[in-house]
């Protein structure tokens, strides 16, 4: 395995804007993905494990996966920040999952829930990009 540094070199190294494009991507598409990629395993799958499983908490809680609707704003910024979890944002609609329980005593923490844990993965996704560019 290669070391840190090692890792930080090549990803200076290969810092073109269509590889800063590919990890941004991969770091949205699955939490922690860029970061394996880059050679930063531990911190990949601490944000794996962490982002998916409040995603997950979220959806268990009655969480509302919310609409673009930008005739309300607050719903449509809700609705960025779920979008900023990915494949599982995705898989989410696809199944049908994440339409909130209104009525459910937990339907605002599990709102909490989905639109931090999207929010978070913007935060990884820009550590991704100071990794790739030699800022980190």
């Amino acid at each position: 395995m290669a070391s840190k540094s090692t890792t930080a070199e090549r990803a200076r190294a290969s810092a073109e804007p269509g590889t800063c494009v590919l990890v941004c991507l991969l770091a949205w598409a699955v939490p922690g993905a860029a970061h394996f990629w880059l050679g930063w395993r531990q911190k990949a799958t601490v944000f794996f494990v962490a982002l998916t499983a409040m995603f997950v908490i979220g959806l268990a809680l009655n969480g509302r996966i919310f609409p673009f609707e930008f005739a309300e704003p607050l719903v449509a910024l809700a609705a960025i920040a779920d979008f900023g979890l990915g494949l599982p944002w995705i898989a989410a609609h696809v199944l049908g999952v994440g339409r909130g329980v209104v009525t459910a005593v937990t339907h605002e923490s599990g709102n909490t829930f989905l639109i931090v844990a999207g929010l978070l993965n913007f935060l990884v996704i820009l550590d991704a990009f100071d990794l790739v560019t030699g800022r980190k």
